[in-house]
């Protein structure tokens, strides 16, 4: 199977969505054109392909009402539900247009008028029916995904398009068309099932996300777009491009169908001749498909619109020339086939690429209300150029040469739009956004004009307009262009530099632009030096010179350049530049610290496994950062003696550690499977989760279905024994370490589910995992109730998700009142959890009934519990979980300040705050006057020298023991920087009683002025 997914350039993640979407758009496919096929072949048979010209008039003034329709309906109903609705509209349509046929079959009856209704109401299906299946894949990949995966759908439509038409034929064979229509419409309830699932899986959570963000916008109605048409050439001349090609190819259309009912007039014979027509423009679809992004990607949108064109002019002089003889045929079919093929699959396209000029904010609004103008618009000029014939009588000959006119007033049109557009997006080059560069890049690198342009931006005032010409630039590639930045370098915005040096092409440069780049090696900016190594390493054509720049920065001073030259060096693949990185690495790795952060990735990146046993050393430095980079760094060099160093550790890390050695477990790859899945039983919440997020990555379904589904189950069901915790510890009149227990038991909830939906997601789909995984613990109660809807329904897998329900209304369920002996019983328990909180509770609660003996050996794990309890009533940490506070409290050190000591002096830096938890501290300064006095006391809970331990500042007061010693809890600035860097609850908390505290010393100062 992932030989197949990569065939088709889809991932593992993508093969659930694949298997079930891939047959509903390949059916739907093949329903569209049996009931295209059938239709038309009823109409022009029964009724007559003269009428054509009417009934598309009617259906020009059908499709406001059905616009009208659908966004009535889209406002009142929720997107899955509107999906199934339209579909079930689509196969009663069809159903009822079936029973009606087959009964006029039966009875022998010749309704004439029912046929211009079948039309109508089959055309509604086969629009909608594309539409739906379209919007459906849309909503339901993500931006990547769908990049993946639409090529994939497209294919599977398309091929259902040529099997239709095969269908057609065999069908065609002993059957007439009411039995291929009737096919069609069994055919869209065969998949309706399927589709209903498709909307249930994947769907139905993401409208959730849908409806909860869904905001207002701002939308431009077509009278004010026809307004600025008028106005504005380029968009007159789209508008007129996209009314006058589906207008001519319905002209094209008439002449086929009605010569086809010339040469068949036999019903049997007709639908078995549009079926070879259908399938063989299905195969050319297909085929089209392999080539097109190629064909864009090389001519551009507005070029291919021209050259689409001409293939207009092409078929409708071929009709002219070949129209009455008997070649005429053959010529129109052809024409016929490749109308459509282009109009459908290639000018389509094209047009989106125009709309791309316009303002981001205005672009969908201008998009749909030109697409509505011009649908009306083409099929009512289509329906009268039909007209001339059917209506007024004009000859084949003399309605093929209008064709042909209309085709080269179409080329016309296509070249001259081609000039505006280039203008526009000439115009637009300084406004535009990445994305829209990346997508309009190929049309801009071919025109000149557009490429001056962007040139002529590197002297424009706004950086930000330099910042998108350096960026066209650079992406183009070309030598050329080199000397206007290499004059960048001098530019006063170091972000222009960096843009400029990256953009350059130094394939073929010379010495002298190297000696300029290396000027960027001695810039007292970090990133310059960076990119200036890194531009020296991409000049191969000079390895000597490269060699004497690259090797001065291996002693440079930061160690981001010193890993970056490491890079450069091996780059070079010179024996002398790898024995002077070697002397590097092995010192800094020595010395271990913030260095060999940066040094890990380079090591990394080069996949240096000698480095292993050094970087092993590092997993034990003792400065965090330098632990997390040889974590990640040794997972990459997949180093399987990384496992066994990690396991015991994971219950105990930060969430940046935790993060890495996740991460750390899925690189290594299989040998991690049977370390992870022996360490699950008995696990600590926080390993099990890691463990449970790794094997998720690394198992397949069926594994994941079996022995992790069942470890996820039982681990939910000792989560719901947990639960009474709380209650327990209450009823032994411990209250503070109730709260404790019942924040905790929400904290391991909350790890447990974190594994669990990481299995959900590569059970199900990412996407919709992540909305109700939102969901069920959202503020809007209906937001809520509708994810809890969805995982009732056995979202994912049935057991996990019913015992999740269960688990997250715990919290709400009444309970009957606990005696004390159950309590004390259930505490008992508790001293044998996997989770040392718990244990740690319930040691607290027992000692006073086991005395000293049950704390034997635990006064570390005490001391942390008893600094915890305390750390919750302070109001900086008042807010925090118990994991950040049990972090906080690994980091705290107990200290006693002997009476009148100075804890903090006025004017000198702090590298830690303070505490209070006895004793007071006295807080003096100086005023603006110069008055020198007490501002105030500080007692327990207090805490004093944040601003000078986080940022280094002076100390703005002195802070003093007073009337007797007093005991704090010490809190590195280092340490308390990174805790907030990893958990922002623990910021905001500091923030909040910071703003508190300056609020009072503002009012202290007031008073020693006054």
């Amino acid at each position: 199977m992932n030989g197949i997914l990569r065939a088709v350039g889809a991932r593992p993640e993508d093969q659930r969505k694949l298997l079930l979407m891939a047959p509903v758009f390949f059916i739907c496919g093949i329903a569209e054109m049996l009931n295209y096929n059938s239709f038309m072949t009823l109409f022009n048979q029964r009724f007559g392909s003269e009428f054509l010209p009417y009934v598309y008039a009617a259906e020009a003034f059908i499709l406001p009402l059905e616009a009208w329709l659908l966004s009535w309906l889209a406002s009142r109903l929720p997107k899955p539900k509107l999906m199934r609705v339209m579909y079930a509209m689509m196969v009663g349509i069809v159903g009822v247009n079936a029973a009606i046929l087959i009964t006029l079959e039966g009875l022998g009856m010749d309704a004439r008028w029912f046929y211009p209704v079948l039309f109508i109401a089959s055309s509604f299906v086969v629009r909608q029916q594309t539409l739906l299946l379209w919007s459906l894949a849309i909503d339901l990949c993500s931006t990547q995904q769908a990049k993946r995966l639409m090529p994939v759908f497209v294919g599977s439509a398309t091929l259902g398009g040529a099997t239709a038409g095969l269908l057609a034929q065999l069908i065609s064979l002993a059957f007439g068309p009411v039995v291929i229509y009737t096919v069609g419409g069994l055919l869209l309830l065969l998949v309706w099932r399927r589709y209903r699932k498709v909307i249930s899986d994947f769907l139905v959570p993401i409208s959730l996300r849908m409806e909860a963000a869904s905001v207002e916008e701002e939308t431009i109605g077509a009278g004010a777009v026809f307004k600025h048409a008028l106005r504005s050439p380029f968009l007159l001349m789209v508008i007129l491009l996209m009314t006058m090609m589906p207008a001519l190819y319905f002209l094209m259309e008439y002449e086929f169908l009605s010569i086809a009912r010339m040469s068949y007039v036999n019903e049997q014979a007709f639908s078995q001749f549009f079926g070879m027509i259908t399938m063989i423009l299905f195969v050319l679809a297909f085929l089209l498909q392999l080539v097109s992004g190629r064909l864009m990607e090389k001519l551009g949108a507005s070029q291919m619109l021209t050259i689409i064109a001409g293939v207009y002019v092409l078929s409708f002089a071929g009709a002219v020339i070949f129209g009455g003889g008997a070649a005429a045929m053959p010529v129109i079919s052809l024409g016929y086939m490749l109308l459509y093929l282009l109009l459908y699959y290639s000018a389509e396209p094209s047009y989106q690429l125009f709309f791309k000029t316009l303002p981001l904010a205005q672009r969908d609004s201008y998009r749909f209300a030109a697409q509505g103008i011009a649908a009306s618009a083409g099929i009512l000029l289509g329906a009268g150029m039909q007209f001339l014939h059917a209506g007024l009588g004009l000859s084949w000959q003399l309605l093929s040469v209008i064709g042909l006119a209309g085709s080269a007033l179409l080329l016309v049109l296509a070249w001259y739009g081609r000039k505006l557009y280039m203008r526009e997006l000439v115009r637009s080059v300084s406004s535009m956004s990445a994305a829209d560069i990346a997508d309009s890049f190929d049309e801009i690198s071919m025109n000149p004009a557009a490429m001056e342009e962007a040139r002529r931006l590197l002297d424009h005032p706004s950086d930000t307009a330099r910042e998108i010409g350096i960026q066209l630039i650079g992406r183009l590639h070309d030598p050329k262009d080199l000397p206007l930045l290499l004059g960048l370098l001098e530019d006063g915005n170091d972000r222009i530099r960096i843009a400029a040096i990256r953009a350059m092409s130094l394939a073929g440069a010379d010495l002298p632009a190297m000696a300029q780049i290396a000027k960027l090696l001695e810039d007292p900016d970090d990133a310059l030096r960076t990119e200036g190594v890194r531009a020296i390493a991409r000049m191969k054509q000079l390895k000597e010179q490269a060699f004497f720049f690259l090797r001065q920065k291996l002693l440079d001073r930061h160690p981001s350049v010193v890993a970056e030259a490491v890079k450069a060096m091996y780059s070079l693949g010179k024996e002398q530049s790898y024995e002077a990185c070697r002397e590097v690495i092995d010192r800094i790795l020595e010395e271990g610290g913030e260095a060999s952060v940066y040094m890990c990735g380079a090591i990394a990146d080069l996949e240096l496994t000698a480095f292993i046993p050094a970087i092993i050393k590092l997993t034990e430095d003792p400065h965090p950062a330098a632990r997390v980079s040889a974590i990640r760094a040794l997972g990459k060099l997949r180093s399987e003696d990384l496992i066994p160093l990690l396991l015991p550790k994971l219950s105990r890390m930060d969430e940046e550690m935790l993060s890495a050695s996740t991460k750390a477990f899925v690189d290594i790859g299989q040998p991690s499977v049977k370390p992870l899945l022996a360490s699950l039983p008995d696990a600590p919440a926080k390993h099990w989760s890691s463990a449970v997020m790794a094997l998720s990555e690394l198992l397949g379904e069926e594994d994941m279905r079996g022995g992790l589904t069942q470890e996820a189950l039982g681990r939910l069901s000792e989560l719901g024994k947990a639960a009474d915790y709380g209650a327990a510890l209450r009823v032994c009149g411990k209250e503070k370490l109730a709260s404790l227990a019942d924040m905790r038991w929400h904290e391991v909830r909350l790890l447990v589910f974190k594994g669990i939906w990481a299995m959900l997601a590569k059970l199900t789909d990412e996407r919709a995992v992540e909305v109700i995984r939102t969901g069920v613990t959202h503020a809007e109660e209906e937001y809520r109730s509708n994810a809890l809807e969805v995982l009732s329904e056995g979202f994912g897998d049935r057991r996990i998700s019913q015992a999740m329900i269960i688990s997250l209304e715990l919290e709400t369920m009444s309970r009957p009142k606990m005696e004390r002996d159950e309590a004390m019983t259930l505490l008992e328990a508790a001293l044998h959890e996997s989770d040392d909180w718990w244990r740690e509770m319930a040691n607290e609660a027992l000692a006073e009934r086991k005395g000293d003996m049950a704390v034997t050996n635990e006064g570390q794990i005490m001391n942390r519990l008893n600094k915890v309890v305390f750390l919750k009533q302070v109001p900086y940490f008042s807010d925090l979980s118990l994991e950040e506070l049990g972090l906080i409290a690994g980091v705290a050190e107990e200290e006693t300040i002997s009476d009148e000591d100075i804890l903090l002096k006025r004017g000198e830096p702090q590298s830690a705050m303070y505490v209070i938890v006895e004793g007071n501290i006295e807080l003096t300064s100086v005023s603006a006057a110069g008055w020198e006095g007490t501002i105030g006391v500080l007692g327990p809970g207090d805490v004093c020298g944040v601003t000078s331990a986080l940022d280094g500042s002076p100390s703005t007061v002195t802070a003093q023991s007073l009337l007797g010693d007093a005991r704090v809890l010490k809190l590195s600035g280092d340490d308390v920087s990174r805790l907030v860097r990893l958990y922002p609850e623990i910021g905001i908390g500091l923030l909040r009683a910071s703003f508190a505290r300056i609020r009072l010393l503002e009012e202290m100062m007031m008073r020693i002025d006054s």
